[in-house]
């Protein structure tokens, strides 16, 4: 049971990181699910009230800064609300609809539609999708340090335990 528990771990944790850069993977709650699963098929025991305010805490914070950061990116551009959306469909639908470079096409496209319905003129429409690519890089790279940081802490707790 104990090596089943540290193989779905394992699963969990890369699902998770691969979440990072794939949008429609669960990513944070895949690593926060392989806590559960380790607390159920080895033991909760190394884990007290600290571990889970910590790990909660570090969700939160990714769930707020994925959102900030990627509208951060458009509206340092100019963007508008609409691009923000925007940018935020395209990123859910473009690697659906373009296996491979969705993810960068989708909330490029995104802003840019989302700014022109708005009226704004196409090359601001074009500079606010540039800032919605710049978003998403920046929310990747931040996405990555803390669910690193999230698995880091999960093996340092154990190892103290």
């Amino acid at each position: 049971m104990e090596i089943a528990g540290w193989i779905l771990v394992i699963v969990l944790f890369a699902v998770g990181m691969a979440g990072a850069i794939f949008p429609v993977l669960p990513g944070a709650l895949a690593i926060y699910g392989a806590f559960f699963v380790y607390g159920f098929m080895i033991s909760f025991a190394p884990f007290n009230w600290f571990f889970w305010t910590v790990q909660t805490l570090i969700v939160v914070v990714l769930f707020i800064a994925d959102y900030a950061v990627n509208a951060w990116g458009v509206k340092k551009y100019g963007g508008s609300r609409a691009s923000v959306i925007g940018s935020t469909v395209g990123i859910l639908i473009g690697p659906f609809l373009i296996p491979g470079f969705g993810l960068l096409i989708g909330p490029f496209v995104g802003a840019v539609i989302g700014e022109l319905m708005v009226g704004t003129d196409a090359k601001q429409s074009l500079k606010v999708g540039y800032g919605s690519v710049i978003g998403l890089f920046s929310s990747t790279v931040v996405k990555i340090i803390l669910q690193l940081l999230m698995i880091v802490l999960f093996i340092v707790w154990l190892l103290i335990y």
